[in-house]
């Protein structure tokens, strides 16, 4: 093999390395993104559970605990729950006796922590409180008549507990690299983003490459071997 070929063989080695390393690379540099919101929780034996559907059409019931987090996530699978426990309906609710017509409903409300409130603002001191309620109501219902004023945007998704915070619902948190992000940008833990195998397991495109690159050279080195034999 002739010193030119050598120093192609070099140098196509190199761009093979380089190729396979710009997926990896891609992907790390992609910084999650989060939304900064109020979720919402219900005590699982326990354990804090992320609610299956809204405040508005959960009905607890006596005896119950649910709970508000404030926090900036990326997913449900990703969010901050509350940092009480969840089995405290007792040392909630155990000085409101029960009444005929009439549910009792542990509330806890954790606003968070500095990190993911807004800018200028300052989230409030965690509070439980028990909620007396009609023995129809909802979640929201026996939020509301403890944690007023509450704030809803125009598809209902809840903004404010207690006023907090005081501007805002739901908006997206800049990446870590300080660019705002577009929502699909932020993508759930469980789908594959930025040089994976996300197509269904095949090779990536700079794995092709790289190696387009090598069987060309090996393909010229053998004919140029055969010329100087002939």
């Amino acid at each position: 093999m002739t010193r030119v070929l050598r120093t192609r063989l070099t140098a196509l080695v190199l761009l093979l390395g380089a190729a396979l390393a710009v997926p990896a690379g891609a992907g790390a540099a992609q910084a999650a993104t989060g939304y900064r919101y109020w979720s919402f929780w219900e005590s699982d034996g326990g354990t804090w559970t992320y609610a299956s559907q809204g405040p508005a059409t959960a009905g607890p019931a006596d005896g119950d605990v649910i709970g508000f987090r404030f926090s900036v996530s990326e997913n449900s699978q990703d969010s901050a729950k509350p940092r009480r426990a969840a089995d405290g309906f007792d040392a909630i609710c155990g000085r409101t006796p029960a009444e005929g017509g009439a549910k009792r409903i542990a509330v806890v409300i954790d606003f968070g922590t500095a990190a993911d409130a807004p800018d200028g603002e300052q989230p409030p001191a965690p509070r439980s409180v028990c909620a007396r309620t009609a023995a129809d109501a909802t979640a929201a219902d026996a939020l509301a008549s403890v944690a007023k004023p509450l704030r809803y945007n125009s598809t209902a998704l809840l903004c404010a507990i207690s006023g907090y915070p005081e501007t805002g619902c739901g908006e997206q948190v800049s990446g870590r690299d300080g660019t705002p992000r577009s929502p699909t940008a932020a993508r759930p833990a469980d789908v594959t983003d930025g040089g994976g195998d996300g197509d269904g397991g095949g090779p990536s495109a700079g794995l092709l490459v790289g190696l387009a690159a090598v069987f060309a050279l090996g393909a010229a080195g053998v004919w140029q071997a055969r010329r100087r034999r002939g």
